[in-house]
Formats: C-alpha cells, sequence, structure tokens
C-alpha cells in the first residue's frame, strides 16, 4: 500500500522573512549615516566658517604645522608672517586652526553727556 507524505511549510516570522534583510540593510545605513557621515558634514562645516571668518592678525596653524600670523587675506589665499619679515601664501583650506583671534578695535561708545547741546 502507498504512504502518503504530506509536508508543512513553517513560516516562521508570519511572512516577513523576505523583509528582515531589507530592514537590517536600512538600519544599518542609518547608523552609518549617524555615526560616520553626519559628524564628517558638521566638522566640514565648521572648518568652513573659521577659513571664511580669518583676518589680519589671526595667530594660525597651517595643516603642515607651520605657525603664522595672518597678515593679508584674498578670496583663495592667505598671506601669513611665519617670521618677521618672512611671508608666505597659502590656500585657505591648508588653515588648520586659529590659535589666537586678532582682537577688534574698541569703538567708542557715545554717551548723551559727549554731546553738544546748542
Amino acid at each position: 500500500m502507498g504512504r502518503s507524505v504530506t509536508v508543512h511549510y513553517a513560516a516562521a516570522g508570519g511572512g516577513a522573512g523576505g523583509l528582515t534583510p531589507i530592514l537590517m540593510i536600512v538600519l544599518l545605513f542609518g547608523v552609518m549615516y549617524f555615526m560616520m557621515i553626519r559628524p564628517q558634514q558638521k566638522r566640514r562645516r565648521e572648518a568652513e566658517a573659521m577659513q571664511s571668518a580669518l583676518g589680519p592678525g589671526d595667530e594660525v596653524v597651517t595643516i603642515g604645522g607651520l605657525y603664522g600670523t595672518v597678515t593679508g587675506v584674498d578670496d583663495d589665499t592667505v598671506l601669513l608672517e611665519v617670521a618677521p619679515g618672512v611671508q608666505t601664501r597659502y590656500a585657505r583650506p591648508a588653515i588648520a586652526r586659529v590659535v589666537t583671534r586678532a582682537e577688534l578695535p574698541a569703538t567708542p561708545a557715545v554717551d548723551d553727556a559727549d554731546t553738544v547741546k546748542e
């Protein structure tokens, strides 16, 4: 006599077996974005802001480790005085950080008592 064989398929997870690998990939990309990409973008924006705010008198360090004082600023370049009477020109992105900012000249405050009344 013949035997009949019945095969039962068990669906683990209620049919979500095909969705799990895709969900893991999306989750991995999300973690990589928040752990690596986003902080790098923030550092780049901060560096660009620092480089655009450079002005004469600022003491800076280049990416090569050279300390100097900014004496002039163009659109793409910065003129540094690295020793008395020695000036070198660097690209703005070559400035790694600002050691000290130049002091801005204080603007005198105008008092009412200083004004002349006629």
